[in-house]
């Protein structure tokens, strides 16, 4: 037996539909208005309303706002007559499960009551089993510390995490931006819902508003059908716009409006749709200089900079190296299921003595390569890097004058030895990202710096270059 909901002016159907349902074994309450059914939704529990588009006070789309608004998750089946199924179809845009057009035969309100209610149970069950799992599995550390300067930043996330404000996360590229901001999700009163990030400088700038406010189909040429843009499939959730600073200003306009009408509207489409999220921003780029500078929108800066949280550099962090290098050599032991003991004592303090310009994710990269390679049951620097030497080559490699083949030679058979290596799977985006890093590193050594050289050298532009260049955290340890 279910609970449900009816809201609808018409007195007649809403006493025929009590009848059927209720002989279908259903508790039904009746609302002749929106304003009613949405008193009741606040203060029942309902698994499921079945609510007319046109009602007094309050009509089904207005509704529907209101429940999404307030976090109720009931669900929601709406009736309509034939001439305004373009009305239902916007109701399911906004999260109606399903639409009767009037005049409806019993069996088809019979069962799309009955499909709904199956999505409603299974949807609790996974919330329960969720819990269940929650309850009994250990609790992993998101984030690994001991310094002082972290602690400060793991304070502040704490205080800062169950408050409604928009948070600005400064920091170079690798230093842990991302799970900064899963902390500040997990630790709201957001954290059932979603949590959805997304890379502004990855998706090309055509389509971006689309991937941010959705479209509707034929809105250009390729949207086949509607989508939910990520504003709305993060709906009660946190949204975490990574790189914010590489946002065109046309598209940095469109998002401090969403940031103060609270509300998207999909590409080709009219009517607004309100959403309910947390913005998490975060830039490896210094926002104030890009506002003094016309690249970046003053108040949109403000709206998004409410907190300011600034995570240091790995090398103004040098206490975290030794415990994030033991969490990593952890976690990748137990995914290709060997054991180690830890570190060699001189492996440590190559650990220690490197300048990481690429922070935490360099790391993590590094602990990875040692632990395919090493045969010992320690970590040894026979896989480290020299101090001041490219990461990506091995201990052992010698960095030296060669000519262009031969350089581009020698890193392809350290990658060759990778690869090659008791047959480990090899993460090959990863591997290309580090070959492309190599190659900067060999240029810019030859040209002393010189990155115009360098990029005339690779055959690439200025332009490219620079790109290139901010993507590896500016190679810092480049002469």
């Amino acid at each position: 037996m279910a609970r449900l909901l009816i809201a609808d002016d018409d007195l007649s159907l809403r006493e025929f539909l009590t009848i059927f349902l209720r002989r279908e074994g259903h508790d039904v309450e009746v609302a002749a208005n929106g304003m009613k059914a949405l008193e009741l939704l606040e203060t029942s529990q309902f698994d499921l309303a079945l609510t007319d588009i046109r009602m007094p006070r309050m009509d089904g789309l207005e509704l529907l706002d209101a429940v999404r608004e307030r976090g109720i998750e009931t669900q929601i089946v709406v009736m309509t007559a034939f001439s305004s199924t373009d009305t239902a179809l916007d109701a399911m845009r906004k999260g109606a499960y399903d639409y009767i057009v009037k005049p409806f035969k019993l069996e088809e309100v019979k069962l799309v009551i009955g499909k709904c209610l199956e999505k409603s149970q299974l949807v609790a069950e996974n919330q329960q089993l969720k819990k269940k799992l929650a309850q009994r599995a250990p609790v992993q550390p998101q984030f690994v510390w001991v310094s002082k300067a972290m602690e400060g930043v793991v304070t502040l996330v704490r205080r800062v995490a169950p408050t409604p404000s928009s948070i600005l996360i400064l920091g170079e590229s690798g230093t842990g931006k991302e799970l900064i901001a899963k902390m500040l999700h997990d630790g709201s009163d957001r954290k059932d819902k979603p949590f959805v990030p997304l890379n502004c400088g990855a998706i090309p700038e055509q389509l971006m508003e689309s991937e941010l406010f959705g479209h509707l189909m034929g809105s250009f040429t390729g949207a086949t059908k509607d989508k939910k843009g990520l504003f709305e499939a993060a709906g009660g959730g946190t949204i975490f716009l990574d790189e914010i600073g590489e946002l065109t200003i046309g598209l940095q306009v469109k998002l401090l409006r969403v940031l103060q009408e609270r509300k998207v509207t999909p590409v080709g489409a009219t009517r607004e749709v309100p959403v309910d999220v947390r913005v998490v921003a975060a830039t490896h780029r210094n926002l104030r200089e890009s506002v003094q500078d016309g690249r970046f929108r003053a108040d949109l800066f403000f709206r998004l900079n409410v907190i300011e949280i600034r995570l240091p550099p790995l090398r103004e962090r040098r206490a975290d190296i030794l415990p994030l290098a033991h969490h990593f050599l952890g976690q990748f032991a137990q995914r290709i299921g060997r054991e180690f003991k830890g570190f060699d004592p001189e492996a440590e303090v190559v650990l220690q003595a490197l300048p990481y310009p690429g922070n935490v994710r360099e790391l993590e990269n590094l602990i990875e390569r040692a632990v395919a390679l090493e045969t010992d049951d320690r970590i040894t620097p026979a896989w480290l890097p020299d101090p001041g030497q490219p990461a990506w080559l091995g201990r052992s490699a010698k960095v030296v004058t060669l000519s262009p083949d031969a350089e581009i030679q020698r890193v392809l058979s350290a990658m060759e030895a990778w690869i090659l290596n008791e047959g480990e799977t090899v993460e090959s985006e990863r591997l290309l990202d580090q070959f492309e890093r190599g190659l900067l590193e060999l240029a810019l050594r030859r040209t002393d710096g010189n990155k115009t050289e360098a990029a005339r050298i690779l055959g690439l532009s200025v332009r490219s270059m620079r790109y290139k260049l901010e993507k590896h955290g500016q190679l810092d340890s480049a002469p």
